[in-house]
């Protein structure tokens, strides 16, 4: 069972394929949650706040379909900090280049009803920065988790209970009488 309703979007298993434990199955996507990573670059930030309103177009649909979204935060790293080969040369010395920080932006659920997206589309984003009063980005506690599962949750429930009869059983008791 899934931990949320949605489309596989990544499949890494065969029927008869065997598999370890822990290895990855399948990436499964709720399309209407959808967000968009905005990549900007670390010199455009100071502007942004939370709440602030976002137009998006999306290549897929161009200029005839207009999303509006607004700024919900800021991601933990750059793209060059969780890269496979860092911005270093040979010496080790590191290399000045202006990074791109994803920030996140919320859509309407609404929207993504009417014209859906997929992931891993190409949008253009214009946030408008009049507005001043929100948070900044780095300053803005997380609000709530990104993603959660509870599929998990209640996978103990009676286990110490459980655990407690199998060891009276063993030891030729009833449960509750002392230890």
């Amino acid at each position: 069972m899934a931990p949320l309703s949605g489309y596989v979007a990544k499949r890494g298993v065969q029927v008869g394929q065997r598999v370890a434990a822990g290895a990855p199955l399948m990436t499964v996507v709720e399309l209407d949650k959808l967000w968009v990573d905005a990549n900007f670059k670390e010199s455009q930030l100071h502007k942004l706040r939370i709440g602030q309103s976002v137009d998006l177009v999306a290549d897929l649909y161009g200029d005839k379909v207009a999303y509006h979204g607004t700024v919900a935060g800021l991601g933990a790293g750059t793209g060059a900090a969780f890269a496979l080969l860092p911005a270093q040369n040979a010496t080790g010395n590191w290399i000045k280049v202006v990074q791109r920080v994803p920030v996140r932006i919320a859509l309407d659920p609404e929207q993504l009803k009417a014209h859906p997206l997929r992931v891993g589309l190409s949008m253009l984003a214009r946030v408008d920065v009049r507005d001043q009063q929100g948070p900044a980005l780095a300053e803005a506690p997380r609000g709530e988790p990104l993603a959660q599962t509870a599929v998990f949750a209640d996978a103990g429930q009676g286990a110490e209970q459980r655990v407690r009869e199998i060891i009276a059983r063993n030891l030729g008791r009833q449960v509750g009488q002392g230890s």
